[in-house]
């Protein structure tokens, strides 16, 4: 049994409902609390049951950001980003409501929970957040028309998947105008099911490209150590080491092959710390072909064709398009508003009657709000 906790509300999962049901009675002696139910919503995030699992959406929290942002009646769009306009320079005029534009972007990041799609470009609009020009603002409002096509689309979790780890990464070469930065985008899965991803902007200038693709490796590899000892946490074991698909055949080598180290001492630390991963097993690196590597879509702007082929790949479809071949084994509850007996909000189990409560019922109680991003509660048949 695995309990998620953010602030004063709870998510129980696990795959033996009397525990489930002796926990749930336990908390409602002790604290004054309301039991939602099957899960179906927590913070902002939508969860519809399905026969193939779990389905997470935004659609009432992207709707309301439309509205907030007065773009609900706009047209929609089939991309975020235009492949061919990637240039918002500093010198462009300034945005005249600067704090409009921060409440809106940093709306549109909480959508990347469950819209890895979005991620790229909402990384980009980020960087703007200091000083807002017009064609900062122009990007946003791209994003948004994107979103409002799209306001129906989320993250399928399929229940009858493996639970082998593996990753694609995949770096954009001083594609920054501004500081010739490169971009690092990553996508994380287990079995099939994505649970990880990011874009980022790389913190130093590499001097070629083979640098930015082994400073990508290197952050992607460091996902992926995270990854398997948080499922080796919550109980899950990995039969196979970790696999990390690289398109750039100079950063595949340099992971395996020693004799480059002499030409790469500008990254001797990543260097070392993806060669030390491959070295013991925990990791493989493969090559991928660029026509499929997954994490371009976190890097670049793309066609409309490439885009939505992309992201179907990593699990994106509406609820009415989903396919229907899996069978959810999964019991997941969610319990609401919970407080203290004096009325006061928790902050956290951490105190006696919990570690006491928690050996008894043999639960962890180091679970914190970070599990969500991984989608742990979500998928523990």
């Amino acid at each position: 049994m695995i309990l998620l906790l953010y602030v004063d509300d709870m998510i129980l999962t696990g795959n033996n409902n009397a525990l489930l049901d002796e926990f749930t009675a336990d908390l409602g002696r002790m604290f004054s609390m309301k039991d939602l139910g099957p899960l179906h919503f927590f913070l902002g995030i939508q969860v519809n049951c399905t026969p193939d699992g779990l389905f997470l959406h935004q659609s009432k929290y992207a709707g309301d950001l439309l509205q907030r942002a007065m773009m609900v009646d706009s047209k929609p769009i089939a991309n975020p980003m235009a492949p061919k306009s990637f240039s918002l320079k500093n010198k462009d005029s300034l945005f005249h409501d600067p704090t409009l534009f921060r409440s809106i972007v940093g709306g549109l990041q909480y959508l990347t929970m469950t819209r890895p799609d979005l991620s790229y470009a909402i990384n980009v609009v980020c960087q703007h957040m200091h000083r807002p020009t017009q064609a900062a603002f122009q990007l946003m409002k791209r994003i948004l028309r994107y979103v409002k096509g799209t306001t129906q689309l989320g993250l399928q979790i399929r229940s009858a998947s493996s639970l082998d780890l593996y990753a694609f990464y995949d770096a954009d070469w001083a594609g920054c105008p501004s500081s010739r930065r490169s971009t690092t985008g990553f996508c994380t899965f287990l079995g099939s099911n994505c649970i990880s991803w990011s874009a980022k902007k790389q913190s130093t200038v590499a001097r070629s490209s083979a640098e930015a693709e082994y400073r990508a490796m290197a952050s992607t590899t460091a996902e992926l150590t995270w990854l398997s000892f948080l499922l080796r946490d919550i109980g899950i074991v990995q039969h196979h080491p970790a696999t990390l698909f690289c398109d750039n055949l100079a950063a595949l080598y340099m992971s395996i092959n020693p004799v480059f180290h002499a030409r790469t001492k500008h990254i001797e630390v990543d260097y070392h710390f993806v060669r030390e991963k491959v070295a013991l097993g925990s990791l493989v690196t493969r090559f991928v072909s660029s026509n499929q590597q997954l994490a371009d879509i976190f890097t670049k702007p793309l066609s409309r064709d490439a885009f939505q082929r992309l992201r179907t790949k990593l699990g994106l479809c509406s609820y009415m398009q989903q396919p229907s071949w899996f069978k959810l084994n999964t019991n997941c509850t969610a319990l609401g508003n919970l407080r203290k007996s004096s009325g006061g909000l928790i902050r956290g189990f951490t105190g006696k009657w919990l570690t006491g409560l928690s050996k008894k019922l043999g639960i962890a109680t180091n679970m914190c709000a970070e599990f969500w991003t991984v989608h742990d509660a979500l998928k523990l048949a």
